[in-house]
């Protein structure tokens, strides 16, 4: 085992060729050349693009701001435009309100007086009529007073009386009946 080792110990190890962390010149080259291009290629193209995006980005971060915004205040006009219609809607039910109300007291006074107006109208054809019957009663009352009177004093005295004369005693009999109800219903009354 000793002459292996001695082998191994003796033979020359290769020198490296070159660093693995130091390339050579023109790999050094190369990639730098090849990351100029790049860089040019990203600065020319790719960079514009990028910030075009970035642009487009925040404008349509600080448009939907300012949208949402203004939906909010339109949201807020209408809100508002809703409260002010409803309150008018509100005022004018009770504008509606009151005046049915003023309506119908006007109604009800309406047929309060037309019913007073009708029932006094039917009180007075009543009594219109009352009278007219009282006059007619009256009238036939008369005549058969006057006739029962004339016959009864006929019948007393013996003798017929004529028309007349029987006529105007039957008259002032009656006139004198009527004051004497008067006085009658005057005295009642004054109690």
């Amino acid at each position: 085992m000793l002459t292996a080792f001695a082998v191994l110990t003796a033979t020359p190890e290769p020198e490296p060729s070159h660093s693995l962390l130091i390339p050579e010149l023109p790999d050094l080259l190369l990639g730098t050349i090849a990351f100029v291009l790049i860089l040019v290629v990203m600065i020319w193209k790719g960079v514009p693009r990028i910030n075009a995006a970035l642009d487009a980005r925040t404008d349509a971060i600080e448009g939907g701001i300012k949208r949402a915004e203004e939906a909010q205040a339109e949201a807020q006009a209408a809100l508002e435009k809703y409260n002010k219609q409803l309150a008018d809607a509100r005022g004018e039910a009770g504008k509606i309100r009151d005046e049915a109300r003023d309506d119908a007291k006007r109604i009800r006074a309406e047929l309060v007086e037309q019913a007073q107006a009708d029932a006094a109208r039917i009180v007075a054809n009543a009594q219109s009529q009352i009278e007219a019957e009282r006059a007619a009663a009256l009238v036939s009352l008369r005549g058969e007073v006057g006739s029962l009177a004339i016959d009864l004093a006929s019948g007393v005295i013996g003798e017929s009386l004529d028309d007349k004369k029987a006529s105007s005693i039957v008259d002032r009999f009656l006139a004198d009946l009527a004051k004497s109800d008067n006085s009658g219903t005057k005295a009642k009354a004054g109690k």
